[in-house]
Parts: C-alpha cells; structure tokens; sequence
C-alpha cells in the first residue's frame, strides 16, 4: 500500500473521530496535520517534540483542539487526560495501527492522533 491509500485510510478513521467527539459533547477545531522538516526541527528545538521521525512529515498525524462546552455557553479548550481519554481509548479502537499522543512512555502528547506503519 501506498503513501496515498495509508493517508486516505489515515483521514477515514479521523472523520470517524470527530464523529465520535462531537457525539460526547466536543466542540472540535483542527490543529496541524502535515508538518514541513524545517518545522519539525524547531519544534525539537522547542521541546514540543522528541524525534525527527513525527507522523507529521508524512501526514499520517493530527493534532486536535477540543473544547468542552460551559454552562454559560461558552467553550473551553481542554487537553486533560480525564476528558480525552473516552475519545483517545476510541481511536485507538479504531485499527491496531492507531496510536493516542497520551499512551507514549517518553513524552505525553493529548490532542495528537497517528498512524504507525
């Protein structure tokens, strides 16, 4: 399989979550999905991320913002483990290639989505 046909499956499971989060009551906006090397470079730089390897590179991850609605009707924006759990546990179900950002040993990373080869 192809680049193209693993980003397309990729973006399939990714619909599937949004489905998922606005179900539970998120409001959900994108973040970054494709990412340049030059990029990926300041943010190792930074300490938002440990490799050269990111899913980013290849567009096979996402990075989320989720708000959760107040009762004055307003939003918040929440990367809380205890909020996204339900949705991280969810994608993961999803294909056995899907990986939630906060189950990583090394480095905790909420509202990111990927798909490993």
């Amino acid at each position: 399989m192809g680049l193209v046909e693993k980003q397309a499956e990729f973006l399939v499971d990714v619909t599937k979550l949004l489905a998922k989060a606005n179900k539970l009551g998120f409001v959900v906006t994108g973040g970054e999905l494709h990412r340049t090397v030059e990029q990926q470079k300041i943010y190792i730089e930074q300490g938002r991320s440990k490799t050269m390897n990111s899913k980013h590179l290849s567009r096979l991850a996402i990075d989320l913002n989720f708000f959760k609605k107040k009762e004055n009707g307003g939003l918040e924006l929440t990367y809380k483990v205890a909020d996204l759990k339900p949705i991280g546990y969810y994608w993961e179900s999803l294909n056995p290639k899907n990986n939630w950002g906060d189950n990583w040993n090394s480095f905790k990373d909420t509202p990111h989505f990927q798909r490993s080869p």
